[in-house]
């Protein structure tokens, strides 16, 4: 896999020379050694505790994009999912550390462990007053003796940083993380392992299969599941957290992903995990957003905390960090009512039954539907793979309005179809389809024939769309068929639609649409996807109409 990177052993470094060169300032970084990458504070002046953290990277923003006022005073920065060293660590903490001490908080992994407790020790040694939190917020094994520490650590960073931004004296800060670090719970789910920069990536999971209870460096789960439905995987999760934040104690939660999932899913996890009990439960959001990832790896996790006062205050706080998710109450969605004029369907014609008209509809319909992953896939090729999607769902409204649609009147017919086409069927395909039967409805109702209707429609979606038959699209099939049916009938429309359908594959030009940007030989040997689907829909009238 390609990867944006220089040399992958300078990988870190250059990292966070970008990170410091974006801050604006507010960053400064330790130099003289190029395996010891500490970012901190700019403005620090010691003046308080300072809060140390950090450990392997490939967890962006964790750890360094989260120092700033409120937060961290400085993170060590060890190589990819590698603890960094003792002397890096000890580098950092004394960096910070003046007379108020300074606390330092460790992810429960051996070696992060090792590292920042050995410099917590020779930095005590020196003369310097350090404290040590250990966070252990994984709840993946029930009655682990090592339980990890992964997203919920950044909580406790919020805890210890605002109590240390406020003044208070190191055995404060160090109890205030303390008491967050016993309370805050997470669990992580993933249906993918992460690429290495540099390397390829690993594929441990069948599609369909996930990974439910791991951590943050890439290591397989606890247990391997089929994934279920986003409703259904929030609450299996929320379950498992549940157990360990028992009682109906309000919550904070932190919606995690793990690199590679899409916000799209973020926002319907989130949704999902609200809605169950222990969502319920939860008073403040933080997130979704990437916080403690785990390279690209396609997975999600979940960290709660019990709110008291003083927990609620610290997550609110203002900080400068931009990577911060800011914390949000959770309040009932407010739902507002469609305009009047958009509420009401335009066709104001009462439902009437027609059985040929109900039966070409359903046929067409059921064609797209059955038609979704190939065109889809036919999409993926020249576009952005959603086609089949988009005429399916306008496929399955108009099924779900049949009984509703003035099937014996053909203008107020076409006029009703537009109406559902443009509220459900997005992108071009869907407005496209709603202007091509508001136009033929237009002419049904001035007296025109069905043919000659149609291609008023054809007609109209030319001006409006700027294509024409040559350019690559849908118009490739319906034009010629749209011909044919106004000669010779339905089963020489269909045949007319394949062969127009078929052209669009030796067509290495599209005159307009997502294909326009495309080179030539992306475009060879590949049919248009909405040509495609019109032949379907026509072959879908011949066969209804033969089965009459």
């Amino acid at each position: 896999m390609a990867h944006f990177i220089n040399d992958r052993a300078a990988l870190v470094a250059e990292a966070v020379d970008g990170l410091v060169a974006g801050s604006g300032g507010r960053l400064a970084r330790l130099d003289g050694d190029p395996a010891i990458r500490v970012v901190l504070r700019a403005d620090w002046r010691a003046d308080r505790v300072a809060v140390v953290s950090g450990g392997g990277s490939g967890h962006e923003p964790a750890h360094a994009g989260f120092v700033g006022r409120g937060l961290l005073t400085a993170a060590v920065c060890g190589d990819v999912f590698a603890s960094p060293s003792v002397d890096a660590v000890l580098a950092g903490i004394l960096a910070v550390t003046g007379p108020a001490g300074c606390l330092v908080i460790i992810k429960n992994y051996a070696g992060d462990r090792l590292n920042f407790g050995l410099a917590a020790e020779r930095a005590r040694a020196m003369g310097l007053s350090v404290e040590t939190v250990t966070v252990a917020d994984d709840v993946a094994i029930p009655g682990a003796a090592q339980a990890r520490g992964i997203a919920g650590t950044l909580l406790v960073h919020k805890v210890a940083g605002h109590a240390a931004e406020g003044g208070r004296p190191l055995a404060e800060v160090a109890a205030a993380a303390r008491a967050a670090a016993a309370a805050v719970k997470s669990l992580g789910l993933a249906v993918s392992g992460c690429t290495m920069p540099g390397g390829v990536a690993e594929a441990r999971l069948a599609p369909g299969q996930a990974e439910l209870g791991l951590g943050i460096h890439g290591e397989p789960g606890i247990e391997r599941i089929a994934l279920p439905p986003a409703a259904d995987l929030a609450r299996l999760m929320t379950a498992r957290l549940g157990e360990a934040v028992p009682g109906d104690r309000p919550l904070a939660l932190l919606v995690n992903t793990l690199g590679g999932t899409t916000a799209l899913e973020m926002q319907v996890l989130t949704g999902a995990v609200l809605a169950t009990p222990l969502g319920r439960r939860v008073r403040l959001l933080l997130g979704p957003t990437a916080a403690m990832t785990a390279l690209d790896m396609h997975g999600i996790s979940l960290s709660v905390m019990p709110l008291d006062a003083a927990a609620q205050d610290a997550l609110e706080a203002a900080t400068e960090v931009a990577a911060w998710p800011l914390a949000v109450p959770v309040t009932p969605a407010t739902l507002r009512p469609l305009p009047d004029r958009v509420a009401r369907l335009s066709s104001a014609a009462s439902p009437s039954h027609d059985p040929a008209v109900a039966g070409a509809i359903t046929a067409v319909c059921t064609a797209w539907i059955e038609a979704e992953a190939d065109l889809n896939a036919l999409d993926a090729r020249v576009g952005d793979g959603d086609t089949g999607t988009t005429f399916a769902a306008a496929a399955r409204a108009v099924l779900a309005d049949l009984d509703r649609l003035p099937q014996a009147e053909p203008g107020a017919l076409c006029r009703a179809l537009s109406d559902r086409l443009a509220r459900v069927a997005g992108g071009s395909s869907g407005v496209l389809m709603s202007i091509f039967f508001a136009a033929a409805g237009s002419g049904l109702a001035e007296g025109l024939g069905w043919s000659e209707a149609l291609i008023r429609g054809a007609d109209r979606l030319q001006a409006h769309g700027g294509a024409r038959p040559g350019d690559r699209t849908l118009l490739d099939a319906l034009v010629p068929a749209l011909a044919a049916l106004s000669e010779d009938g339905v089963t020489a429309a269909a045949r007319a639609a394949e062969t127009g359908a078929a052209a669009t594959a030796r067509m290495t030009r599209a005159g307009t649409g997502r294909s326009s940007y495309l080179a030539a030989a992306d475009l060879d040997g590949v049919e248009d996807p909405g040509a495609v689907a019109v032949a379907r829909a026509f072959k879908a009238l011949a066969s209804a109409a033969a089965g009459r």
